[in-house]
């Protein structure tokens, strides 16, 4: 990826996760500058879902949380590299894997064209480990809906 140094450059780090699958899903996304220092974390609870599709979503999250913060003209400038843990997702992205099932090609189609947004996205796979304050704000989510499940 070859950046300008006028331009933002961003990492996000996503993460999406299904207890069951499908089942209770939530995300979780970390904004960093370039040199991969935290600006603005984010986990949200989504509902019944699967796995795949919770990734999905956190990615397209991370890139319109860019957006919303920092602006459609900022947007348009930077480059953002998406590191994930998803193999499916980012070998989907890349092009390398078909998208077969339904539920994921509205997704797909939906991150495609949100990337036209931007300067460049790319999509980087890394290994959980390497995603850890992602992982950690999805079981947040999670955890956080089941106390409140048990509260009523």
């Amino acid at each position: 990826m070859s950046y300008t140094p006028t331009h933002m450059n961003y990492i996000l780090h996503t993460d999406g996760g299904a207890r069951g699958n499908p089942g209770p899903a939530a995300i979780g996304v970390v904004v960093c500058n370039k040199n991969d220092e935290q600006l603005k974390s984010y986990g949200e609870y989504i509902g019944e879902t699967t796995n795949n599709e919770a990734e999905y979503r956190a990615v397209i999250t991370g890139l319109k949380k860019i957006k919303s913060v920092w602006g459609k003209d900022q947007a348009k400038k930077s480059c953002v590299e998406v590191r994930s843990d998803s193999e499916l997702l980012v070998n989907q992205m890349q092009g390398k894997y078909k998208i077969e099932h339904p539920n994921l090609q509205k997704f797909f189609l939906e991150l495609w064209n949100l990337r036209t947004e931007f300067q460049d996205v790319v999509f980087t796979a890394v290994l959980r480990g390497k995603n850890k304050e992602a992982d950690r704000l999805v079981n947040e989510a999670l955890d956080g809906q089941q106390s409140a499940r048990g509260l009523f």
